[in-house]
């Protein structure tokens, strides 16, 4: 049995260019390499002022696989995929979309090279334009270029994921598991222009899917305007600054600050207490001090081994009858931070000397070399807790 691949064109006043894209895809559809694919077409049309879907419905009575879905209020780019996508795998069966430009821009003869990608255990496939092999046009405005390359740059580096090359490309071949995985994150008022494709394609990159690149030359439109328009940019940056903010929130390394800067407080907090409660005891000052400070010790230590279990480490929860032999280990690595933070301090002190650096004005403090041996030692005691943490008590299941 043939596998089934559905080619979705989304439209908005495309006459002119549909008209002649349907027999140009008819045609790479005859490829003997792609002939154990099953291949259609699906024209997604936002109720065109200049009736695109009139000429489709013309079309239709010559090619039994083409298909044409009309909106009655214009939804937008993401919208007609959404919709698009929906009727092609739930209705039409397929097992594999593309997402394609109605003005002539992506390369249809590039499809056997996609469908070649996906029998090779693709999940997601890219027509991109910054790999080998592949472009843009050098006739392209200053300002186009500029939103193009720089645009993809800035999402690379945002999202700190430079595998994908191309993060804008609207030529895409999309499995129906990818589909089913990423759709339902996907609000189409969210997602109604360009930037459907940047969050369609990070969701999929997030899930674990396997995404290829296939290098294409990109074409100018001949016929019609460019839909691209100022929310573009703004969009864009929006989502892109939005997810990072959230991935952030979410990450192991924010969380295990955050409990490390409460525990801190903890520990600050509870000191004063047990300093306050310690004087009913006959034991000297110093004896006082150091106790108190060695039981708040322990307190903000109960309280990040609680938290980094509940919270940092929820996904790796520790189960009751591990607790105790893992809170041991707990301890223990703590006291190898604290042990490094020590060896930092007297190595400092003995190689380099304590002296001052400079002065704070506005808080009247002194900085000297000691308080950066305590801070370069606070930080490399994180990163040791970090990796004892993650490597001895919770570690990732398998």
């Amino acid at each position: 049995m043939k596998k089934k691949a559905i080619v979705i064109i989304p439209t908005y006043n495309e006459r002119e260019n549909i008209r002649r894209l349907v027999p140009a895809l008819q045609e790479v559809f005859a490829d003997k390499m792609i002939s154990d694919w099953d291949l259609g077409i699906l024209v997604v049309d936002d109720t065109s002022p200049d009736k695109t879907y009139e000429v489709v419905a013309d079309l239709q009575r010559k090619h039994k696989n083409l298909y044409l879905l009309v909106n009655k209020k214009k939804s937008g780019l993401g919208g007609a995929y959404l919709k698009g996508m929906a009727h092609a795998f739930i209705e039409l069966k397929a097992d594999v979309i593309f997402e394609f430009d109605a003005d002539f821009s992506h390369d249809p003869k590039k499809i056997p090279q996609f469908l070649a990608a996906i029998d090779r255990g693709a999940d997601m496939v890219l027509g991109s334009r910054y790999i080998r092999g592949g472009g843009i046009p050098k006739n392209w405005g200053f300002h186009r270029k500029f939103l193009s390359v720089v645009g993809n740059i800035i999402i690379a580096v945002v999202l700190t994921n430079f595998k994908i090359r191309d993060w804008t490309t609207g030529y895409r071949a999309i499995t129906r598991k990818v589909y089913d995985s990423v759709h339902r994150h996907l609000d189409s008022e969210r997602f109604s222009g360009y930037t459907f494709q940047i969050g369609f394609l990070h969701r999929t990159v997030q899930a674990g899917y396997k995404v290829v690149e296939v290098p294409f030359m990109f074409v100018d439109r001949t016929h019609g305007k460019s839909k691209l328009g100022p929310e573009y940019i703004k969009n864009t940056l929006m989502y892109i600054i939005k997810v990072r903010i959230e991935q952030l929130l979410q990450s192991k390394v924010f969380k295990f600050v955050m409990v490390g800067g409460f525990g801190a407080l903890v520990q600050l907090m509870s000191l004063q207490l047990y300093r306050f409660l310690l004087p009913e005891f006959q034991i000297s000052i110093l004896t006082k001090y150091l106790l108190a400070t060695l039981l708040s010790i322990e307190t903000a230590i109960v309280s990040n081994f609680i938290f980094n279990n509940i919270w940092t480490f929820s996904d790796r929860k520790l189960k009751p009858a591990q607790i105790p032999s893992k809170f041991v280990q707990f301890n223990l690595t703590s006291m190898g931070s604290l042990l490094i933070q020590l060896a930092i301090a007297a190595a400092g002190q003995q190689f380099i000397g304590i002296f001052d650096l400079f002065t704070l004005p506005i808080l009247n403090v002194v900085v000297d070399t000691g308080m950066v041996f305590a801070v370069v030692g606070i930080l490399v005691g994180m990163f040791w807790n970090f990796f004892a943490y993650t490597t001895f008590i919770w570690k990732k299941k398998k």
